[in-house]
């Protein structure tokens, strides 16, 4: 009998056909608290850590851009800045109610006619080839069933020059600093979870994915693999994120 490709989801071992399923649930869920819980886990540093991304897109006024797993749309909304009215940004993203969340946000804020919404998955980006000048993803990666295809689709849907970029909860690169994430991790975000959204268990695989993702260096070779060239990780707060940058040849 043929065996079953598993996965993690947070600690547990599942089937990896699975995943997208039990993400898409928790993600729908969350869907109108998500920016909420980014600002209270994050002490609102998230938001620095986006315009970090945005900064090294290397955009211009005219160009074209995508956000996969682009849910609430805050990257997005800085590469729709940075691309002016003559360019384009995509926001990519496989769950509906994420999807409808960022544009409603982005039309308060008055982008209307930069920015387009598509539903899909990150590993079967529908895109042609050499699409856009820029491909990102902000805290979208962890959730990926396979990180090669991924990255494999981002690169793939990039122009030669482009670039890819992802921003990630990482693993801290002091072992002091890490207790202390730990604790927090594992303690107090599942209850400010619960207590926000009424869903704790999608708080406590929130830090368990953390840590099951690949270190720093290990995503720079996934990075590397699938044929980026000049990947460079750069570490925020500590190694709380990480932000790797690669370029498409």
């Amino acid at each position: 009998m043929e065996k079953k490709e598993t996965t993690y989801f947070g600690n547990k071992v599942i089937p990896a056909e699975e995943k997208k399923h039990r993400v898409l649930e928790i993600f729908t869920s969350v869907a109108d608290k998500y920016d909420l819980m980014n600002d209270l886990m994050s002490f609102g540093t998230h938001r620095l850590w986006k315009r970090f991304v945005a900064e090294k897109t290397n955009l211009k006024p005219g160009d074209s851009a995508i956000d996969v797993c682009g849910g609430t749309a805050d990257i997005a909304m800085l590469m729709a800045k940075k691309v002016s009215e003559k360019g384009k940004v995509v926001v990519y993203d496989i769950n509906k109610e994420m999807l409808e969340f960022g544009r409603d946000k982005c039309i308060d804020k008055g982008f209307l006619k930069n920015i387009q919404y598509v539903q899909g998955d990150a590993e079967e980006i529908g895109f042609e080839d050499n699409t856009f000048n820029c491909a990102t993803v902000g805290f979208g990666i962890r959730n990926v069933t396979h990180l090669e295809k991924a990255f494999k689709e981002m690169m793939r849907v990039v122009k030669p020059g482009g670039r890819v970029i992802c921003l990630e909860f990482s693993h801290p690169t002091s072992k002091t600093f890490s207790k202390l994430y730990d604790l927090y991790s594992f303690k107090i975000m599942p209850e400010i979870g619960g207590i926000v959204t009424g869903n704790r268990d999608a708080y406590t695989y929130l830090p368990e994915s953390i840590r099951k993702f690949p270190t720093q260096e290990e995503l720079k070779k996934i990075m590397e693999g699938v044929g980026l060239f000049k990947v460079k990780y750069y570490n925020l707060f500590n190694g709380i994120a990480a932000v790797h940058v690669g370029v498409k040849v």
